[in-house]
């Protein structure tokens, strides 16, 4: 199976541990080269993160269960790039 080089995942979390810190745990796991994570939401209870990592072959098992025992859930996959490379998505009429 070609390998997972992008994942796009939009996670409900706790406000603890803070963001920096949620986010560094997930850099750190081994399959992942890079992750950005966006505040979409706050509320009193949790927060809607979307979440972008980057990696040569994504272990998406691992970066879900790194998610889980920080607190947080994976509420979507809003994108998924496998291959030699991630593709960019391009415009198009129907845009």
């Amino acid at each position: 199976m070609a390998p997972v080089r992008r994942l796009v995942v939009d996670v409900l979390k706790p406000h603890e541990p803070p963001l920096p810190d949620f986010t560094g745990q997930l850099a750190d796991l081994d399959s992942v080269a890079g992750v950005t994570a966006s505040l979409v939401e706050l509320d009193q209870e949790v927060q809607n993160v979307k979440f972008t990592f980057e990696g040569e072959a994504l272990a998406v098992d691992a970066v879900e269960a790194a998610i889980e025992e920080q607190g947080g859930s994976v509420h979507s996959v809003d994108q998924v790039a496998c291959g030699e490379y991630a593709v960019e998505d391009q415009r198009t009429l129907q845009d």
